[in-house]
């Protein structure tokens, strides 16, 4: 990858994530409160739905961006193997590793996010300063191998889902995709990957929002699914995913159809 093709995945992808989380985020509001240990209403119902959006405003461009760059430079090392049966390989490894990389920044900014979000009484600040003085900077980073092992196997769905929508209707079409095509398949192959990864986001979510010192807060993800199937059965498990697929799928075609579009301008 080139200097060129560096700063247009740098600056395409953050741009793209801020879009999808700011414009889609009281729908993510609803999914946490819906997979929160004390309820919907008692997280706050319908009441404050853009709490917690500093943490996400401040956190998304670089998060996207760590992702895409990593995304793309991994890609270009296997350049010699794209172009064969291996590719769908090649995508999930570069996801992968896109998504270890860009956790390292999403996390803290999720863990506020997420607080804030369940506690709309409380401001960002307030939550930043509270987890700090509870947990100290670990806390940031409370979640992160739950939030690694959710975005892996989500990855691991959606980017070679949505490389092969692409392949697929380029060669029906017999040309390059257009920047809408490459969101609608997106939106297909987002939609696909948040349903069956839910019940790993369920367990993120239980685990950030646990108080700590408790089992939960632990972050045993297995320990984690048992223990919502047991309280909330297989409902419990898939709770929020109404809004997870309809925020990841509105956002799979905002984000990746406004990174395509953002890229191709600035090559």
């Amino acid at each position: 990858m080139d200097r060129r093709e560096f700063t247009a995945s740098l600056v395409a992808g953050g741009c793209a994530g801020m879009c999808v989380d700011l414009t889609l985020f009281p729908l993510d509001t609803i999914k946490t409160r819906l997979q929160s240990q004390q309820g919907f209403y008692k997280a706050g119902g319908f009441r404050g739905i853009y709490a917690g959006v500093p943490s996400a405003a401040i956190g998304s461009f670089p998060n996207a961006a760590a992702f895409f760059v990593t995304y793309e430079s991994t890609k270009s090392l296997f350049t010699g193997y794209s172009a064969t049966n291996l590719a769908p390989i090649t995508h999930m490894l570069a996801a992968s590793l896109g998504e270890i990389v860009a956790c390292l920044i999403r996390v803290p900014t999720e863990v506020v996010k997420q607080r804030t979000q369940a506690s709309p009484s409380l401001n960002t600040y307030r939550v930043l300063l509270n987890t700090l003085q509870e947990e100290g900077f670990r806390g940031l980073y409370r979640g992160y191998g739950s939030t690694v092992l959710r975005e892996i196997p989500f990855s691991l769905v959606q980017f070679p889902l949505w490389e092969y929508l692409k392949a697929v209707w380029w060669r029906r079409q017999g040309g390059r995709l257009d920047s809408w095509q490459a969101a609608v398949c997106g939106a297909l192959a987002g939609g696909v990957a948040a349903f069956v990864t839910t019940p790993l986001d369920v367990a993120k979510t239980w685990i950030m929002l646990a108080k700590a010192g408790t089992s939960t807060a632990s972050g045993n993800i297995p320990t984690v699914l048992y223990e919502v199937w047991k309280s909330r059965g297989i409902p419990g498990l898939f709770a929020g995913s109404i809004p997870r697929v309809t925020f990841i799928s509105m956002g799979g075609f905002i984000f990746l159809g406004a990174y395509e579009k953002v890229r191709r301008t600035l090559l």
